[in-house]
């Protein structure tokens, strides 16, 4: 088949490799529909996670038909439509069952190396390294996932994939940044960052009742997209100062919530965003958080800094002081994403959402390589790229 294959930062080629075959009775084979391409892969290109290997696969944002089933597998059938999440859970151990499954215990066959880095394991995670577990991703024709009785939702036939793609990673992750700033009637919400994970936690904030979302970014297809298309107050934060900006559209007070959907790898027309930037390529840093430091600064009183962004290491000169002096609630993790498919798939069938607002570019497998420069490089005003693998 072919896939996507990392060898080297920025180095990915479209391959030939074997197909996946079941190595467990509760495994799926599925033929991939369509994939995407996330910010978070970008990390991947970059050379911001480690443990990635010559060889691994790419992608966790696919969607496709179920080709084969395990024996210990009864909840899906050859020919069943499903999204995959982007998370692995064996839907038993103890975070499964209180439906933490970004946490399972029992996903990742590499945990000790998780266990080095941050003390505990995470779950396991496809075409995201090996310190999630090695899992071949889903940017490929074929893709095999384990625990297949607990991930995939079955999709209605009828629904057009870029309707539905989503719900693999982007849109629960939007909702549940969203959801973690427990908004309440006539709340400001300010998103950090207008990439696809951005633009879903603006809408997401408005499904749960935000009076106001700002949105800060400086690409203006990405700003455009959020005003016209997502209804948020822009700021670019070249042209202003961010914290200036958010004290006078809150007559003083500071946002109610502040959303980091940038992560790791933050750009910024500061003092600290550039200092970030040299040390990170000097290896002196594993992140630049200076989106994050400014959402911290920014966030009212006894407000919510809610996490969506990736983060990888140990963050520089995090103004924590301020943060405990205001009282900030911080929220933040990789998503629980069986807690949030299928309620969101109910409110794309009730036309509540519509997700495919954030696709831009459409290309064949065989062009993954130029997408992701595109995507990396803000190329034709590129916000979202998906694959068709067939």
């Amino acid at each position: 088949m072919k896939a996507l294959v990392w060898h080297g930062t920025n180095d990915v080629r479209v391959e030939r490799v074997p197909d996946p075959t079941i190595l467990n009775g509760r495994d799926a084979i599925v033929k991939i529909t369509s994939s995407a391409i996330c910010g978070s892969d970008l990390h991947l290109l970059d050379g911001y996670i480690p443990t990635m290997q010559t060889g691994d696969i790419l992608g966790h944002e696919f969607m496709g038909e179920v080709v084969e089933v395990g024996a210990e597998n009864k909840k899906l059938k050859v020919g069943d439509r499903v999204v995959v999440p982007f998370t692995i859970a064996c839907g038993g151990c103890f975070f499964c069952n209180r439906e933490l499954w970004s946490l399972c215990d029992n996903s990742n066959p590499n945990a000790w190396m998780a266990e080095k880095l941050y003390g505990y394991t995470t779950s396991g995670l496809f075409g995201y390294s090996h310190l999630t577990g090695g899992f071949a991703g889903g940017q490929a024709q074929y893709a095999r996932v384990p625990f297949a009785d607990v991930g995939p939702l079955k999709i209605p036939d009828g629904i057009p994939d870029g309707q539905v793609l989503f719900l693999s990673d982007i849109l629960p992750t939007g909702y549940m940044a969203a959801e973690n700033c427990d908004i309440k009637p006539g709340d400001v919400i300010a998103v950090w960052g207008c990439g696809p994970v951005g633009q879903m936690a603006i809408r997401s904030a408005w499904l749960l009742g935000a009076e106001r979302v700002v949105a800060i970014d400086s690409v203006p297809e990405r700003l455009r997209m959020a005003k016209e298309m997502n209804r948020a107050e822009i700021i670019n934060f070249e042209r202003d100062d961010v914290f200036d900006r958010l004290k006078s559209i809150t007559g003083g007070r500071g946002p109610d919530a502040c959303i980091d959907a940038v992560g790791l790898e933050a750009h910024g027309a500061t003092l600290d965003a550039y200092l970030d930037q040299a040390k990170a390529a000097a290896f002196l840093a594993t992140d630049r958080p200076n989106a994050l430091r400014e959402a911290i600064f920014a966030c009212r009183k006894g407000g919510t800094v809610s996490i969506p962004g990736v983060y990888g290491g140990f963050l520089d000169k995090i103004p924590f002081g301020a943060a405990f002096q205001k009282g900030l609630t911080f929220k933040m993790g990789q998503t629980h994403m069986m807690r949030y498919m299928k309620p969101l798939l109910d409110r794309i069938e009730r036309g509540e959402l519509d997700p495919s607002f954030v696709i831009t570019h459409r290309l064949p497998i065989d062009q993954a390589a130029t997408g992701y420069r595109m995507f990396r490089d803000k190329q034709d005003e590129c916000i979202k790229v998906v694959l068709k693998p067939h």
